[in-house]
């Protein structure tokens, strides 16, 4: 039951970050000197994936041209001898297979995973939102394949959040199975009042090809959107689907204060900029 493939949505328009994302997509935005977009991929890659899946839109070529070879700059760098820059540009695409497909309108993140179907082809794979930046000592993707590896059922990525904020996130219902598993017995998007748990939905998920068709039977909610959770909730009428509390730390890059978090915390993790950084930060407490 081995991931190959790993799909990363990628169509969204990024408003909360306007005037930023007005011609560049928020998930080319840097955190340090990489782009959001490639700390995932890094993540997928050292789990053992190796072709990644990216739903994207007409406003994303950005994304394709990142991970594609840019024979210009690379003889530049070569003219030059900035071999390590080089080898460092190499590092983006080395060992992956990148493949892109469209999601023509704005219709839910479950109509962005459906437009992967093809490519998918069948197989078990993993989704990770790009605005969910996670540092784990063990890639919070490996930790989620071993899980399903365990049990062959479908994967969702939790995190225990305050009872306040549970309106903000797709929450479950689950019954303790293990340390830090939960058998999901229902999932509530974004509760007003009486959340099941205070466990919400991350954005990493392993799922198994089934999630298609529950998707194509999920009813179209609001604006037309297909909700993930919802294909989740219809895949639970068939099969069982996990809930596991990953080791790490996560950063909402989404948001303008989540993006500033993960911005410094990535910065203190760099030798070349942790000590001047520490300085900064004390100097402006």
């Amino acid at each position: 039951m081995n991931i190959t493939k790993a799909v990363f949505p990628s169509a969204g328009l990024g408003t909360r970050f306007l005037p930023a994302t007005k011609a560049v997509p928020k998930e080319m935005l840097p955190l340090v000197d990489k782009p959001i977009i490639q700390y995932c991929v890094e993540e997928a890659r050292a789990s053992g994936i190796d072709e990644m899946i990216f739903v994207t839109s007409r406003c994303k070529r950005a994304i394709e041209d990142h991970f594609d070879t840019s024979v210009e700059l690379e003889s530049l760098l070569e003219e030059k001898g900035k071999r390590e820059t080089l080898k460092m540009l190499h590092t983006i695409s080395e060992g992956i297979q990148v493949v892109y497909t469209r999601q023509k309108k704005a219709l839910g993140l479950g109509h962005a995973v459906l437009c992967a179907k093809r490519l998918v082809a069948g197989e078990p794979f993993a989704v990770l939102l790009p605005d969910d930046i996670m540092d784990a000592e063990v890639p919070v993707t490996e930790q989620m394949m071993r899980v399903f590896r365990r049990h062959s059922a479908s994967v969702i990525a939790v995190q225990r959040v305050p009872r306040s904020q549970t309106h903000m996130y797709g929450i479950i219902k689950g019954r303790k199975i293990g340390p830090g598993l939960y058998k999901v017995d229902d999932l509530v998007e974004k509760p007003r009042e009486n959340p099941p748990s205070n466990l919400a939905i991350i954005g990493r998920y392993i799922l198994v090809p089934e999630i298609f068709d529950a998707l194509e039977r999920t009813r179209h909610g609001s604006g037309g959107e297909i909700q993930l959770t919802d294909g989740i909730r219809r895949l639970l009428e068939t099969q069982d689907v996990l809930a596991f509390e990953f080791e790490g730390e996560r950063f909402d890059a989404g948001d303008r204060l989540g993006f500033l978090k993960a911005n410094i915390h990535m910065g203190l993790k760099r030798p070349e900029t942790k000590k001047e950084l520490k300085k900064f930060i004390k100097s402006i407490v």
